[in-house]
């Protein structure tokens, strides 16, 4: 690259739940970086769509060890940086209904406690003193995990980006990248429609439109873009903390999930069934039936509660639903922060801290082990279960 581009240590593609906390841990590690986003402001693809949802509770190592140090970045910002996220410490719930979940739920919970999980099955009486207001009809229990909780993802996303802008990263919105600029298979630069600019590492973090960036350097990996809807409701007095998850396949959706926001509205989001795949994010007329009917079942208390909005964003699905995060092998420089499945908010600060570490290649033991569960040339054979 001709030494009159701009260079910077480090190239960010994308400023949402991934690229915003990214650029502020690079940059408090001492580095140059730069993110470029198409949008006209930070978290505007699919952060702003998420629900806010903050757990370690999966099936996967990879994700609860990143998901944990999540929750102890999120439960400390603002003490630590003043600003407020609107954290709330709810925990998570999955309620169990039949027999099948909850055979499910607890053979998942003795892998669950394995990776250091602090959760516990809870039969129907214990449950209820935790949420009182479940439907007990039929309720069997469920598992329950305190330390779990939410946030608000555009001010947590705003935040990343404002404590990046005091660390000096340059944050280039309405820009686009038109080409990836390689030599002797390694990264040097990119090209934008305004510039171009030289770099030692490109992070791919552009979410649903990762594969668009990775088609540039002829890199191809399984991810499909889904559609979900999600929905929020009048605030009301704060009557239940936990996140509620039923994961009952029924017609029109798969799992469905829940719960009471610090400020007091009720958001929820289900999976729909069969999957809709593609960039559309228009709302249907079908969601809100189909979602009501699932909330009144498992808490029936709100049936008078008025919904103010419904929308509709999109999750970058992989076929075993877990991130592909690492080094590309063929393209030296080119880190890929993609696949995130929906579940980038929570995700976004451990793996911010990971890719910090990989590039200042500090990396730990139990990072190299993340690494090769989210490998970019795995085989997406195994299945996170808790999706």
């Amino acid at each position: 690259m001709p030494k009159t581009f701009p260079h910077y240590d480090v190239i960010i593609i994308g400023a949402g739940s991934i690229g915003a906390p990214t650029a502020f841990y690079l940059a408090q590690a001492g580095l140059r970086v730069l993110v470029i986003d198409r949008e006209p402001s930070p978290g505007q693809g699919s952060n702003k769509t998420a629900i806010g949802g903050i757990r370690a509770t999966h099936s996967d190592p990879a994700k609860v060890h990143l998901c944990l140090r999540s929750l102890e970045i999120f439960s400390t910002w603002q003490e630590i940086y003043g600003d407020d996220i609107e954290w709330n410490q709810g925990g998570y719930c999955f309620v169990a209904y039949r027999k099948k979940e909850e055979s499910d739920l607890k053979e998942l919970l003795i892998t669950q406690k394995q990776f250091g999980l602090n959760i516990e099955w809870l039969d129907r009486y214990e449950l209820l003193k935790v949420i009182p207001d479940l439907n007990r009809e039929n309720l069997i229990g469920g598992t329950y995990s305190p330390q779990d909780g939410n946030i608000s993802p555009l001010l947590a996303n705003h935040s990343f980006y404002n404590q990046a802008l005091k660390k000096n990263v340059k944050f280039h919105f309405n820009e686009y990248i038109t080409e990836i600029i390689t030599q002797q298979g390694r990264i040097v630069g990119v090209r934008t429609n305004r510039a171009i600019y030289g770099t030692d590492y490109m992070v791919n973090a552009a979410g649903a439109w990762a594969q668009q960036i990775n088609n540039l350097i002829n890199l191809e990996f399984p991810i499909k873009p889904e559609s979900h809807e999600a929905a929020i409701t009048e605030p009301v007095a704060r009557f239940f903390d936990a996140m509620v998850v039923d994961i009952r396949p029924i017609p029109g959706s798969s799992n469905f999930y829940f719960y009471q926001h610090k400020t007091g509205q009720i958001l929820f989001c289900l999976t729909p069934e069969p999957l809709i795949e593609g960039f559309d994010t228009r709302e249907t007329s079908s969601f809100l039936p189909l979602a009501s009917n699932r909330i009144l079942d498992i808490m029936p208390r709100l049936q008078t509660i008025r919904v103010r909005r419904t929308w509709r964003g999109l999750y970058p699905m992989t076929p075993d639903s877990l991130p592909i995060v690492g080094q590309s092998h063929s393209i030296q420089g080119c880190l890929l922060a993609i696949g995130m499945c929906g579940q980038g908010v929570m995700l976004g600060p451990g793996i911010a801290e990971l890719l910090t570490r990989l590039i200042l290649n500090t990396l730990t033991t139990e990072d190299l082990d993340i690494l090769k569960y989210l490998s970019p040339d795995r085989q997406f054979t195994r299945q996170e279960i808790l999706k």
